[in-house]
């Protein structure tokens, strides 16, 4: 019992530290020549980094999309960037994976519906938490009052 739950730490140690080192040995796409990068080229890639640091990696979950080494991060950049070539503004491709994710693919949700809650809620939190401890410290410093 206790070798296989070594065994168990052994190979997840072993996926941790093999993981980056295999998304560093897939090959980059061919990215043409910095003489042949074109100024429109150059623009779709900083619209690509732009839109792409707004979508969460379904697989990493805390990374955006163009920080994560997965493979679908990475197909999802191209899709990015497909649809920026084809002309859709990068609203309109925000709107797409919301659509196909949801809008927990967004790292900045939107403030509207039942979002809100996730914005006011911590606040009042906080706010309620300050008032009732000034409450108490003013009952516990207030002088005692006794009646003869």
């Amino acid at each position: 019992m206790r070798y296989a739950a070594l065994a168990t730490v052994a190979v997840a140690v072993a996926t941790c530290v093999a993981a980056p080192a295999r998304a560093q040995d897939v090959a980059a796409p061919s990215r043409p020549s910095a003489t042949t990068t074109t100024a429109s080229d150059s623009a779709l890639e900083a619209q690509t980094t732009a839109v792409a640091s707004t979508l969460r990696c379904p697989v990493c979950q805390g990374e955006s999309i163009q920080d994560s080494p997965s493979d679908l991060a990475r197909q999802m950049r191209i899709v990015v960037r497909d649809k920026l070539r084809a002309g859709n503004t990068p609203d309109q491709v925000k709107a797409y994976f919301v659509s196909k994710y949801g809008e927990w693919i967004l790292l900045d949700p939107t403030m509207t519906g039942l979002n809100i809650l996730l914005y006011v809620i911590p606040v009042l939190l906080v706010v309620g938490g300050l008032a009732l401890i000034a409450i108490l410290v003013r009952r516990w410093t207030a002088p005692e009052t006794t009646t003869q």
